[in-house]
């Protein structure tokens, strides 16, 4: 067997059939975060899984990409906010190139909304506030993982783990210097919904900077 044997086949269609009408509700909107805002509430009901995980595209000095899931953990008229170690290989991809991309896919509503823009750091309360919402135990690993570099066995991990549950006892247990949140600041968003014989519907908003009115426009698919 190779790897195409287990590829799914192609969907196929009704030659005679004629395409859904269009979304007339979808490329009336003017305005990309609210739009978001409603079918990222959609995806909370229908999604069975980490509706808020999403691709995040980065690239290293030389331009070197390099992708991976991570969490949504908020999102407002200024931008995507996501939570990581800043010493990981995002982290320092993300200061020597403070651009990346995202990549929502909801299978459940056969939809997705790609993001491209400038990365810039939370503010430090912001950073606390959530971090203090997190389980104790991932506060914890926050500490003992050092992210993206070699790790020997678990047993390693494991061991600094109870380090630090025994450095902080009982107490609070702070947010560590290199655990920081990040904003991308969108300067283009596309909208995509899958439609039969691949004619999917796509509308992409774009502006030059953050302070600039968005130009929206349909794509072909």
């Amino acid at each position: 067997m190779s790897g195409d044997d287990l590829i799914p086949p192609s969907p196929k269609y009704d030659p005679d059939g004629a395409p859904p009408p269009d979304d007339q509700a979808l490329f009336a909107e003017h305005e990309p975060f609210a739009l978001f805002e409603r079918w990222f509430k959609e995806a909370a009901e229908k999604e069975p899984s980490d509706p808020n995980g999403m691709a995040l595209a980065t690239a290293d000095a030389s331009g070197f990409p390099d992708v991976r899931m991570v969490l949504l953990k908020g999102f407002d008229r200024l931008g995507f906010v996501f939570y990581s170690n800043a010493e990981s290989a995002k982290g320092r991809e993300l200061e020597a190139n403070p651009r990346a991309a995202l990549c929502f896919h909801w299978k459940s509503l056969r939809r997705q909304v790609r993001v491209r823009g400038v990365v810039e750091a939370v503010s430090g309360a912001e950073a606390d506030a959530y971090f203090r919402s997190r389980d104790r135990g991932a506060r914890l690993g926050a500490w003992a993982s050092q992210q993206s570099r070699p790790l020997e066995d678990r047993h390693a991990l494991e061991k600094r783990i109870a380090e630090y549950a025994a450095k902080f006892g009982l107490g609070e247990v702070p947010r560590p210097a290199y655990w920081r949140g990040w904003r991308v600041v969108p300067l283009a968003i596309e909208f995509w919904r899958d439609r039969p014989f691949r004619l999917h519907d796509r509308l992409a908003f774009e502006r030059s900077s953050a302070e600039a009115p968005w130009v929206k426009r349909r794509l072909y698919p």
